[in-house]
């Protein structure tokens, strides 16, 4: 029995009895939708042409996404849409589990087996973190909805746990077909012409391998295709097989672009002349994922199931700013301040577009805050698939539903939070250890070096300019003691003091200490 079997078995015997494996029929009687997850890597706010600010920006007139906008047009657009992580694995384990990354403890991203990814830092050290990503032991998107009789199909970066463990691959985690997924975060090289692989990219493609080498593509090794391209190609007929076999499918695809290495797709290039090098480079990386987007889109019509196909667009994390990229550093999200990695919204915020024909109201835009692991309760709740009563699992995802339909338009004292209790590797406004959550249009952010909070109100202050937290000390401290909630509600772990030995004071403690 091969791993990923026996791991999918152990799995779902915690509570597969719980769900019915025949292929779920709708109370209607037609077969219920299939799901699509079409996941960015590294997509910032500003990276496409669909403007999620009050006006169009420079960067959205900047690149080329005529299939982003056709998915807007059919679909809900939400502009305050945020990712459960400034980095990936976090955000990613996060639409799996439903729950946010201060609660499963995986508040990083990972690579290999018992490894902390951590950058060091002058005063505190990581607290203990799951740094092998998801484990056995818990309930899992893919699994669920492949007990509710969905084929699942992964294609592309996975990154939901390290090598040499549970979820390294896709399969395990309830996924029937996994292709080029494995477990590290960024491709080595972008081309065919490369084996997407470092040894090829250095000039020699039969090299030593690394764990940065994409696997699952052989059969476009030494061909002129670009990653993106290769990924589409082995999806569509994925999804053709599924149709085929009468089954309702998930496709999770997750496109490697926009992550480094910065490489153009040459065949695109042409289309940028005005920008400089490395910018011209990354405008080909957001085109690709577009052209992949198109050719998705048009293969589902072609397949006539466009009109039962639910389609989430997202991205793990804030747009790349504070290295890498051409420009001027931590601009690259403008209006929003700083980038991935950081606690500021261009690290957080993200574009999230959901189609849902019958269901979601084509063409509009909600303002309601929301998060990657309302992802989970959506997608969920689009299948008639639900979490199994035992083991009990508590979700901090909502279904957005009420809100593509236009029922409703907001969740009343919802609070969403972020928790980063890591340096990454990579310095800019914002990068450093945090916590911080969102209430209403305040947002407040713990900063656990420096034991001190910043205050925005982002329905004036989008670009997090004004601090207010000194000139309304009662706001901080209630929104202290919400944050501390917060965490105590999610047990989760907070950083650990390099003089001391010790976690840090809470927020609330902080907070109380301060006033």
């Amino acid at each position: 029995m091969g791993q990923h079997r026996l791991g999918f078995l152990l799995f779902a015997g915690l509570f597969g009895c719980a769900l019915d494996e025949a292929a779920p029929v709708a109370a209607s009687g037609t077969q219920p939708p299939n799901l699509v997850l079409f996941l960015v890597d590294d997509l910032g706010w500003q990276d496409l042409s669909v403007p999620l600010a009050s006006a169009p920006t420079p960067f959205n007139q900047r690149y080329r996404t005529p299939n982003v906008e056709r998915l807007a047009r059919e679909g809900v657009t939400f502009t305050n849409a945020y990712a459960a992580a400034p980095v990936c694995t976090p955000t990613r384990t996060s639409i799996m589990t439903g729950q946010d990354p201060a609660r499963t403890h995986i508040t990083y991203w990972t690579l290999n087996k018992d490894v902390d990814t951590s950058t060091e830092h002058p005063t505190l050290q990581a607290p203990p973190w799951q740094m092998n990503g998801l484990n056995e032991n818990q309930v899992l998107l893919p699994a669920l909805l492949k007990q509710a009789g969905y084929q699942t199909i992964h294609v592309g970066k996975a990154h939901l746990g390290a090598h040499d463990t549970f979820a390294a691959d896709p399969r395990d985690i309830g996924f029937d077909v996994n292709i080029a997924g494995h477990a590290s975060g960024a491709p080595a090289s972008y081309y065919g012409l490369h084996n997407f692989s470092a040894a090829g990219r250095q000039g020699d493609p039969n090299g030593k391998p690394t764990v940065w080498d994409v696997p699952g593509l052989a059969k476009h090794h030494g061909q002129d295709i670009f990653l993106t391209e290769a990924l589409i190609e082995e999806t569509l007929p994925a999804i053709g097989a599924a149709k085929k076999n009468g089954k309702p499918f998930f496709l999770n695809f997750c496109t490697y672009a926009v992550h480094t290495p910065i490489m153009a797709n040459q065949k695109l290039l042409e289309h940028y002349p005005d920008l400089d090098e490395r910018e011209a480079a990354y405008a080909t990386l957001v085109e690709s994922y577009d052209l992949a987007l198109g050719r998705l889109l048009d293969e589902l019509e072609r397949l006539g199931v466009a009109d039962n196909t639910v389609i989430c667009f997202a991205s793990d994390n804030g747009g790349l700013s504070a290295l890498a990229r051409g420009g001027e550093k931590h601009r690259h999200n403008e209006p929003l301040r700083s980038g991935k990695g950081s606690a500021y919204e261009g690290g957080l915020r993200v574009p999230t577009i959901v189609r849902w024909p019958g269901t979601a109201q084509a063409g509009t835009r909600v303002s309601t805050p929301i998060i990657s692991a309302d992802l989970f309760s959506t997608l969920l709740a689009a299948a008639g698939a639900e979490v199994p009563p035992l083991p009990p699992t508590t979700i901090d995802g909502v279904d957005l539903t009420p809100l593509l339909q236009g029922t409703r338009d907001t969740f009343p004292g919802r609070v969403l939070g972020w928790h980063q209790p890591h340096q990454w590797g990579a310095s800019g406004p914002g990068i450093e250890p945090f916590t911080a959550i969102r209430d209403g249009d305040w947002k407040l952010i713990w900063w656990h070096a420096r034991r001190n909070f910043e205050l925005y109100d982002l329905s004036t202050d989008l670009g997090e300019q004004q601090d207010q937290a000194q000139q309304i000390p009662g706001r901080v401290m209630l929104m202290a003691d919400a944050m501390q909630t917060w965490l105590d509600d999610r047990a989760a772990q907070v950083s650990i003091s390099k003089k001391t030995g010790k976690p840090i004071l809470g927020p609330g403690k902080v907070a109380r200490g301060m006033h």
